[in-house]
């Protein structure tokens, strides 16, 4: 039978958070057997602990949000997708503030510092959720789908689909998560420019800029509207008419969104608790409806 594992020593990350804009440090520690993974927020009084577990989500907009109740953390997925990819079942994570810094918008730099501080094994044996039947989940809502079948390890195929001209439909799949390195952890987060109005006044992605993020800009607008967004991402005003992608560095894959998706759900799959032997094929993923199937799934677990 396959070993519980956590990280041989402790490594931290610093940078700015995506919706906050604040300078951030997250710390990754191991943590002892059956201890799953917990996020300690060492910035408020007493150190509160939450749970990195389904029902803890209570928010999903532009990233997946833990709550014990009082506070809250956002934007673990990327960092809970590395653990959870790499077979890591126990992890102490403290933050200093709201949500995890932002890095390059993907798990490469997580997946890079667990790579170096090592993997240990330890004496308990994995729990895993076995799965033994065919569960899905169909949201009406937004049209998404997604199913998990049986299957001797982890594994997942995602499909997107968007009205747009630059990426209509792509396709990412992981068959086996030792691929997950090399395949998936560069992939990162993206937006749409038509996006960006709403979400910056909700208050969100103060931090988002082209070296964190794709942005897509497909639907033409007026140039003096486009020149606003661009000050208040703090880039450069760029040609209105010209359609496509906007960063600094150019694409990993041709279709990395959709492997930023794949990336995705496994940090919000990792809110089972438990590792999963189980095939998913999602349809039209985003963390909404990722955290409803996980909610689902928690149940046929009980």
């Amino acid at each position: 039978m396959a070993k519980q594992r956590t990280i041989k020593e402790s490594f931290s990350l610093s940078g700015k958070g995506l919706h906050t804009g604040l300078n951030l440090t997250v710390e990754f520690n191991p943590a002892p057997e059956n201890f799953g993974y917990k996020i300690q927020r060492i910035d408020v009084e007493g150190e509160p602990i939450i749970e990195a577990l389904a029902e803890n989500v209570n928010e999903t907009q532009r990233g997946t949000v833990l709550s014990n109740g009082t506070e809250r953390v956002s934007t673990v997925e990327h960092g809970l997708s590395a653990l959870y990819a790499l077979g890591i079942d126990n992890c102490l994570i403290k933050v200093n503030g709201p949500e995890f810094p932002i890095l390059e918008g993907s798990a490469k730099l997580y997946v890079d510092n667990i790579q170096r501080v090592g993997i240990v094994e330890q004496e308990a044996e994995k729990n895993y959720f076995v799965v033994t039947e065919t569960i899905e989940y169909h949201d009406e809502k937004s049209g998404s789908s997604l199913m998990i079948m049986p299957a001797e390890e982890f594994a997942v195929n995602v499909l997107v689909s968007f009205d747009s001209s630059i990426i209509c439909n792509q396709r990412a799949v992981l068959m086996h998560m030792e691929d997950f390195p090399k395949e998936i952890a560069s992939s990162r987060t993206f937006v749409f420019v038509r996006d960006i109005e709403p979400l910056l006044a909700a208050g969100l992605i103060k931090g988002g800029d082209l070296d964190n993020s794709i942005v897509l800009y497909e639907r033409e607008m007026p140039q003096d509207r486009y020149d606003r967004l661009a000050d208040a991402m703090k880039i450069p005003r760029m040609d209105a008419k010209k359609l496509g992608y906007i960063n600094h560095r150019p694409l990993v894959w041709e279709n990395e969104p959709a492997r930023h998706k794949l990336l995705d759900i496994i940090g919000d799959m990792s809110l089972l608790g438990r590792p999963i032997k189980g095939y998913i094929v999602a349809n039209r993923p985003g963390h909404r409806v990722n955290n409803q199937f996980a909610r689902l799934l928690r149940e046929k677990m009980k």
